[in-house]
């Protein structure tokens, strides 16, 4: 099996060369490869599925224009992660007035979040309803460390903020979804 992920990651990084060579096939293989994961990190951190849509489409095509500069010091996705952060971001700056509301289909990977005793109880939508009702840099750390499993040190830069403050923000993420998942229960 581990064959198989050796032969996977090298098939990626023959792709992204073919890419960086301009080859639009290859490249067309990479966003099919990472589309749904960006869009699930775009929605998870706008809260609108219109909007994810448009900054995954931005991510992609910066990303096109930037591939030859990619240096492959990261992974692939990783960097791909790193664009896409930067286009929500980037969209924040823009003039504000959205209500925030959340729902995705990769929502099992936050059950970590919950204690053992409350997961049957808690359903991912009621994740997603926490984690949308988090204020901005606390949602953004909490889907780039919690459910994207990037280190505090891969998130804060991707979100460029000092790493303690990455941890603080997760720290207080945390407190605020179980706060919002007690009274979920209550309802």
């Amino acid at each position: 099996m581990a064959g198989l992920a050796m032969d996977s990651a090298g098939d990626e990084i023959e792709q992204v060369a073919r890419a960086r060579n301009g080859d639009v096939g290859a490249f067309e293989g990479l966003y099919r490869d990472h589309v749904g994961r960006v869009y699930g990190l775009c929605l998870r951190m706008t809260g609108h599925a219109q909007i994810a849509e448009d900054l995954t489409q931005d991510t992609f095509v910066s990303a096109w224009r930037s591939l030859p500069g990619y240096e492959g010091r990261s992974r692939f996705s990783t960097w791909l992660h790193r664009i896409a952060v930067n286009a929500v971001l980037g969209q924040r700056r823009a003039p504000p007035g959205r209500d925030e509301i959340s729902m995705t289909d990769e929502a099992g990977e936050q059950m970590d979040i919950a204690a053992e005793s409350e997961m049957d109880r808690i359903t991912p939508i009621d994740l997603e309803r926490a984690i949308a009702a988090l204020p901005a840099g606390a949602r953004d750390i909490m889907i780039l460390h919690g459910i994207y499993g990037y280190s505090h040190e891969e998130a804060a830069g991707m979100l460029g903020v000092a790493v303690g403050t990455c941890k603080a923000q997760l720290h207080r993420a945390r407190q605020l979804m179980r706060v919002h998942l007690h009274m979920e229960e209550g309802k």
